[in-house]
């Protein structure tokens, strides 16, 4: 024998299946990343003929070819719908360039200060910087103007537009710059800051490719095209998923957004985010960007939302609101515990307001509000979305699980305020006299009768120490906090919170539930108790 390599190379029967073994594997992997095929599907069996053949070989080539030549992909879709996807570009007087230069620690913000919306952007940042442009770089000329860009789309031929609030807000001047690279001047229809929709018309033609809206809901998993100016450079295209819808990133009581992880980026506020039957399902509108670039946490107003939004700023360029008048808050499953209800749901009356639909109608403190006209209300979210959608004016009932009972009210809707009405009771300013007050045993608090300490009102009993390892302290309790009722009693005195708590043991409850003054608003909070 021999080992030259001329005698092993001469030898058809080693040879062949070296060459072949090396182009089925080689071509069976490009197959399985490529389109996805399984290496099984070939035939590899153990009779080497079957497999190495050049019959086989061809067979595995063709397929492979065929998939490679057919990809799948998103370019038919986005050949369809990026025609209508706009950028748009703003300019913002000199006053706010002039209030901005006034205010260089305000991290450019163009909410109020200290409102949900500017501690949400403060935290996470803004798909193209807030006010537009500013963060993400702002501009100037020598009038002291500054502009701006974001992103917007067509939703009818004849111009309508939509983007954030955020976007155009204040701005003086609009412009948009259509897929083709054509300019028009545009006009503000209507804002609504609670969604961060506006509505802008964009003049100059009557034939504008447009999107539709979607009647479908999203599902997680689902894919999504995001359409955008990010950074100013337009008509780019990123792809992702549905991660997760119903967010509430802090902005108020609306919040509802679809989570998406397809790359979005400063100046793809106000962009689409398409499904692949290439409707738009939510309107893009900030990122959570610890670094101020896409991280893959995106957030979408949901089509929904949209289209009842810009219906009405159409139609009167503002949005009215249904508004029943109570402080709530979610049912918690320790709350739920201490009312007795089987299942955390529902919104819990905290305080209905002064001379409001609920109050006029019975609606009390503890009450829990549980369906809207016969639809079942998960949580304090949804009763607030729910009559929100609804038109003032409008007759409502809800069911209300009131003193442990299920009881129906009938009430008409009121109008939202555009602006919070300040309260009767309002804290100002004075700080409580000190004064010892009475332990509270297995509470972890003490406590003094409201009406013997100054500054306190004279409801209730007012907290004076918390120790700080209790079970209050964990739920928020702090100094000069109120407790106005424990277990649905009013409480004068902290012998009443004693009693309270006791029958509260002896109806074998875990927990129980108190309803507490702080800082001018109310709300309901369940604190355990020890047995025994």
């Amino acid at each position: 024998m021999t080992d030259r390599p001329t005698d092993l190379s001469s030898l058809p029967s080693y040879r062949a299946p070296r060459r072949s073994l090396f182009s089925a594997r080689k071509f069976a992997l490009m197959a399985s990343v490529v389109a996805g095929l399984g290496v099984a599907g070939y035939g590899l069996s153990p009779a080497p003929h079957d497999v190495f053949s050049s019959t086989a070989y061809a067979q595995v080539d063709k397929q492979v070819k065929q998939q490679v030549t057919q990809p799948t992909g998103f370019a038919d879709i986005v050949e369809r719908v990026k025609p209508s996807v706009i950028s748009v570009r703003v300019n913002i007087g000199e006053k706010l360039a002039k209030d901005d230069s006034a205010n260089k620690n305000d991290d450019d913000s163009p909410f109020q200060p200290g409102s949900p919306m500017e501690r949400f952007f403060k935290r996470f940042g803004g798909p193209d910087g807030m006010p537009p442009g500013l963060r993400g770089g702002p501009r100037g000329n020598n009038r002291g103007q500054v502009t701006g860009q974001g992103s917007g789309f067509f939703i009818s031929p004849d111009g309508y537009a939509v983007t954030n609030n955020h976007v155009v807000d204040g701005a003086d001047k609009v412009e948009v710059t259509a897929d083709d690279g054509k300019v028009y001047k545009a006009k503000v229809i209507g804002t609504d800051a609670r969604t961060d929709v506006a509505l802008i018309k964009v003049e100059g033609g009557s034939n504008f490719p447009f999107a539709k809206l979607s009647d479908t809901k999203p599902r997680i998993g689902d894919w999504v095209l995001a359409v955008g100016n990010p950074f100013g450079l337009g008509g780019t295209v990123t792809a992702g998923i549905v991660s997760a819808s119903g967010r509430d990133i802090g902005n108020g009581p609306y919040d509802d957004f679809i989570q998406i992880d397809a790359p979005v980026n400063k100046g793809n506020s106000g962009g689409p985010a398409f499904n692949t039957e290439g409707e738009v399902m939510g309107v893009n509108t900030a990122i959570y960007s610890p670094s101020g670039g896409s991280v893959g946490i995106a957030f979408s107003i949901p089509a929904s939302t949209v289209k009842t939004v810009i219906a009405q700023l159409k139609d009167k360029g503002s949005v009215s609101r249904g508004w029943i008048g109570v402080q709530i808050q979610p049912v918690t499953a320790d709350i739920a515990d201490s009312l007795g209800l089987k299942k955390a749901e529902g919104a819990l009356v905290a305080e209905p307001q002064a001379n409001g639909p609920a109050a006029k109608a019975g609606i009390e403190s503890g009450d829990v509000i549980t369906a809207v006209n016969g639809e079942t209300v998960k949580d304090a979210r949804e009763l607030a979305r729910t009559i929100g959608a609804l038109a003032p004016g409008a007759a409502v009932k809800l069911n209300v699980l009131h003193k442990g009972k299920d009881t129906t009210v009938n009430l008409t809707l009121g109008q939202l305020p555009n602006t919070l009405e300040a309260k009767a009771d309002t804290d100002n300013g004075n700080k409580l006299s000190p004064k010892r007050g009475t332990d509270v045993p297995k509470l972890g608090l003490t406590v003094a009768p409201a009406d013997s300490v100054a500054g306190a009102g004279k409801d209730g009993v007012v907290v004076t120490e918390v120790d700080p390892k209790s079970a209050a302290a964990e739920r928020g309790f702090k100094e000069g906090d109120v407790i106005l009722e424990v277990g649905g009693k009013s409480v004068t005195t902290a012998g009443d919170v004693r009693e309270a708590l006791d029958a509260a043991r002896t109806d074998n409850k875990n927990s129980v539930l108190m309803r507490v003054k702080s800082g001018g608003s109310s709300r309901f909070v369940a604190v355990p108790i020890a047995k025994g």
